[in-house]
């Protein structure tokens, strides 16, 4: 392949970097095992039989890969969430156009909606007033008035950028608090992407069942009631959603090692999330890395060279609902987090890495810029101190590990996020196989390396770290910095 030519030009032959890319860009079983995890397994929710069937993929590719061993490690769930048939329709009272017309007929449609994930169940109302509150700000919600009751239509902006998905999250919380304390019957959030494509989010931050019923309606549904709301029309809803909840469910990260060949005990983490929402097949969120973490693992061991600490490739579950696996990983192995080298995560399909986030690291930057050096060849070595909350490197993150977080180019990701066309033909497979190249050398680099990429922070550098990056302000919008205080997440000391 021409791809393989250019590994000359950035890494000397024979080099480590230039064994494991070339390894990683030779042809693999990455397509066919992406395949059968979206267009035959599909969708994937912990506690359904899909996810518990993604698990066994994921234990049989590690095996076929090469891994010196493979194990899987339970943990368990608040709560297990199923949405049922979420109906909805709209009514709205006619008007008079002229005194010599006779009023326009009542207005009816049929609105398509989606509950939103792990959002409680309610059972069918009719004929409930719906309520404008604009983009759901402070002034919008006192322009509005009165919520009791009602069902509140909340606008948005059409998705663009990873800051727009960013906002998008952050502004559900505010408005949960406005609707719950002014007890609001219903939310309805208009959808932020166009051509009535409905996709899945979920407020929830532990896997909680959240406090309020609430729905994502199309958006060209939405924008269409808000225009009669603003033009005078009282509009009602009769709205169902049926979801089915049941309580806490057992799930599972699947486990694979390269096993160090000088320093056994400390390790470097490779992973990416196995769960997805279900309305897609969770190709690009996140299908395309679990498949990538296997084929990284492949292409190590293929290459023939040795780690001198071990590698443990990790399949989490349970992050679409609060990094609920790796939040248990962390918790499960907090007594051996010392001798963690770093974490290296995957998480946005397959727009091209530019580079990695550091987690507000900038202590390591000098050192994990040698690391990424032989990927100037992808464009992909710049590096950032930001530090997000949203993927599974978080809890290793508030423990004081370094985290790398792939950066990647929006491409096509955004507006098939969590939404029905996240599916297999949607996935740049070429652009793939680069980043199983690069997820590989960067993670056999730092495992490798004669000296540790950074040490572990204790909790004073962790706050500081947060408090630099400006993350505590999210996570206070999220209700998480509570956690962190009083110690229920993070590193204690």
């Amino acid at each position: 392949m021409a791809a393989l030519g250019l590994t000359c030009l950035a890494a000397a032959p024979g080099s480590d970097s230039s064994r494991i890319i070339s390894e990683a860009l030779k042809s693999s079983d990455l397509e066919a095992n992406l395949r059968h995890l979206t267009d035959e397994i599909g969708g994937r929710v912990p506690g359904t039989p899909a996810m518990q069937r993604a698990v066994q993929w994921g234990t049989d590719a590690f095996k076929v890969a090469g891994a010196d061993s493979v194990h899987t490690e339970d943990f368990t769930t608040a709560a297990s969430w199923a949405e049922g048939a979420t109906q909805m329709s709209v009514s709205a009272s006619g008007t008079a156009v002229d005194a010599t017309l006779s009023s326009i007929p009542k207005v009816e449609f049929r609105v398509r909606a989606v509950s939103m994930a792990w959002a409680p169940a309610l059972a069918t109302v009719r004929h409930v007033p719906m309520l404008d509150v604009g983009t759901g700000s402070a002034e919008d919600f006192k322009k509005a008035g009165d919520v009791s009751g009602k069902i509140i239509l909340v606008h948005s902006d059409v998705l663009k950028t990873w800051a727009d998905l960013f906002g998008e999250y952050l502004k559900a919380p505010p408005v949960i608090d406005v609707a719950v304390k002014g007890k609001a019957k219903a939310i309805a959030f208009i959808a932020t992407r166009e051509h009535d494509l409905l996709y899945r989010h979920t407020n929830s931050t532990n896997g909680e069942i959240d406090r309020i019923p609430m729905v994502l309606i199309a958006r060209e549904d939405g924008e269409r009631i808000g225009r009669l709301l603003s033009s005078g029309h009282p509009v009602w809803a009769d709205l169902a959603i049926p979801n089915r909840i049941g309580g806490p469910v057992t799930a599972s990260n699947v486990v694979a090692e390269i096993r160090g060949s000088q320093k056994p005990d400390e390790f470097v983490i490779l992973g990416a999330h196995l769960d997805s929402w279900e309305l897609g097949t969770g190709a690009l969120d996140n299908g395309c890395n679990a498949a990538l973490v296997i084929d990284a693992l492949r292409a190590i061991k293929a290459s023939g060279l040795h780690p001198r600490r071990t590698i443990r490739f990790i399949l989490f579950s349970g992050e679409e609902e609060g990094m609920l696996g790796s939040h248990a990983y962390v918790k499960a192995h907090a007594n051996e987090l010392d001798k963690a080298a770093a974490v290296v995560i995957f998480d946005s399909g397959t727009g091209k890495t530019t580079g990695f986030s550091l987690g507000g690291r900038k202590d390591v930057v000098n050192t994990a810029t040698q690391i990424v050096a032989p990927l100037k060849q992808f464009d992909a070595t710049a590096l950032t101190t930001d530090a997000e909350w949203g993927t599974d490197n978080f809890d290793f993150m508030l423990e004081g590990v370094p985290t790398l977080v792939a950066n990647q180019e929006e491409a096509n990701y955004l507006v098939n996020y969590h939404a029905s066309s996240d599916t297999l033909d949607k996935v740049d497979m070429p652009q793939l196989k680069k980043h199983v190249a690069e997820a590989a050398e960067i993670t056999f680099a730092i495992a490798n390396a004669s000296e540790r990429l950074g040490p572990r922070l204790n909790r004073p550098q962790i706050e500081q770290t947060l408090r630099e990056t400006r993350l505590d302000e999210q996570l206070k919008i999220f209700g998480i910095w509570k956690d962190w205080e009083s110690g229920k997440r993070g590193r204690k000391q």
